[in-house]
């Protein structure tokens, strides 16, 4: 870990907002290891040396919310801006209040998809609503990528996300979530216990070579000038659609 490289002059020779910078990017390692329920006593020690060497209060706490607030004085500090990506992973799930809750017996998609922020996104919500597996295809950045890792505020550690498989082996029927003259309105279509959620292309949906395997395609009804919203947020308000229905399912 870069962080264990520095030397007192090394670290000295930082200005103060790239010193902030380093401890919170220590802090935020310590933060996701207590998550995991994995020890951080070394880098809890290289931590307090770089603040002692800043003349700053020795701290060390397994509290999830002071180490978050540390996190973020660091961050202010820095002057970096509180995008979401800077923010902690903070689900519930990791330390098991909720992780009883078993995912549904469905299969996601994606074909082709080009932005490791949707990714991110997608992986997200599927492990907040507990959707089901999802399958990458060769074109799609995979949970080894930085870039979905942060987006997917840490779900990616819980959600199965699988690359290497047979398209054969997914289970039926195939739906494409796209728009087109032959789709189905989201809200009409009554989703099976078990199927293929299929989601495409952010630019040009979902591929031809997929297409001709699908059984159904479902849309979003569009009310605006936009025939069509964000991949991720697509999956997402189908995703909320699938549980309510599940939900409904079971009650009855």
């Amino acid at each position: 870990m870069c962080q264990a490289s520095f030397t007192k002059k090394k670290f000295l020779r930082l200005d103060i907002k790239q010193r902030h910078k380093k401890l919170a990017e220590i802090l935020k390692i310590i933060y996701e290891r207590l998550l995991l329920k994995q020890y951080a006593t070394n880098l809890y020690k290289q931590y307090n040396q770089l603040l002692h060497w800043t003349d700053f209060d020795y701290f060390e706490s397994n509290n999830l919310k002071e180490i978050s607030d540390k996190y973020h004085y660091h961050l202010s500090n820095a002057q970096i801006n509180l995008k979401e990506h800077n923010l902690l992973p903070t689900l519930r799930t990791i330390d098991g209040s909720r992780s009883e809750k078993p995912f549904l017996d469905i299969a996601i998609y994606l074909d082709k998809m080009r932005s490791a922020f949707n990714v991110g996104n997608i992986i997200r919500t599927a492990e907040a609503l507990r959707i089901g597996k999802i399958f990458f295809d060769e074109k799609t950045p995979f949970i080894d990528n930085e870039k979905v890792q942060k987006t997917s505020m840490g779900s990616y550690q819980i959600t199965k996300c699988i690359k290497d498989f047979n398209l054969a082996d997914l289970p039926k029927p195939f739906v494409g979530l796209d728009t087109s003259d032959n789709s189905t309105s989201l809200y009409d279509f009554i989703f099976p216990e078990s199927f293929t959620l299929f989601l495409g292309n952010e630019e040009y949906g979902i591929s031809d070579k997929i297409l001709k395997e699908l059984d159904f395609l479902i849309e979003i009804p569009m009310l605006g000038f936009k025939n069509s919203i964000n991949v991720a947020s697509a999956f997402a308000i189908t995703a909320s659609e699938i549980r309510r229905q599940k939900k409904t399912s079971i009650s009855h």
